[in-house]
């Protein structure tokens, strides 16, 4: 845990009602992790206002049912924005129905090194089983080079491919992009997964 920092405790919300505030909460957070040097998708300095257009995405997803929003709030005070989010993109491949990804996972850089991630992915894997029962895995990428790949795997995640120098951070500076699964259950046809995922402990 980081030096200073609490441990997190959060409340997690599955399809909350899209509002303005919470619109302006889900930008101002994607902001603020960006600027905190976070891997999802751009890259510093940004305002929430440069994040509109990924986010719409999102909500464009949402809005047709094929993505799905958890997001974690404080468990005690706070103002109600959220601290932590990450979205659940139902697979529309008609040979890929069996899994779901998981993509822009983010928590408030003031909770990063709480717990709050460990807490967030246990989250998002009981809504994933919610949202697409009998789904067999979560599928995700992560950035090359800054450690995600570690932080996944002690959350029950396993590295399944990686493309080398696929994106560009700048200044002639390439990262791999890593692709991550979680088993969620036995495989389609009862043969079980050859690993199962790790107990998830929030708070670590």
């Amino acid at each position: 845990m980081r030096r200073g920092a609490s441990r997190a405790r959060l409340r997690f919300v599955l399809d909350p009602g899209v509002t303005p505030a919470l619109r302006d909460g889900l930008a101002g957070l994607w902001a603020d992790v960006v600027n905190a040097g976070g891997a999802v998708g751009f890259l510093p300095p940004v305002k929430p206002a440069d994040v509109e257009s990924a986010l719409r995405q999102h909500l464009v997803g949402m809005a047709e049912g094929t993505t799905r929003l958890l997001v974690g709030l404080p468990e005690r005070g706070g103002t109600g924005r959220p601290v932590a989010t990450a979205f659940l993109k139902l697979n529309t491949h008609p040979l890929m129905g069996h899994w779901v990804w998981l993509t822009t996972v983010m928590v408030a850089p003031r909770l990063q090194g709480a717990g709050a991630g460990r807490e967030l992915l246990a989250a998002a894997a009981s809504a994933a089983q919610r949202v697409a029962p009998g789904a067999t895995g979560i599928r995700l990428t992560c950035r090359g080079g800054m450690g995600l790949e570690g932080f996944y795997a002690a959350c029950g995640y396993r590295e399944v491919g990686r493309v080398p120098d696929a994106i560009h951070v700048g200044d002639g500076e390439y990262r791999d992009d890593i692709t991550m699964w979680l088993p969620l259950g036995p495989r389609p046809g009862g043969r079980p997964p050859k690993e199962t995922a790790g107990a998830v402990a929030s708070g670590r």
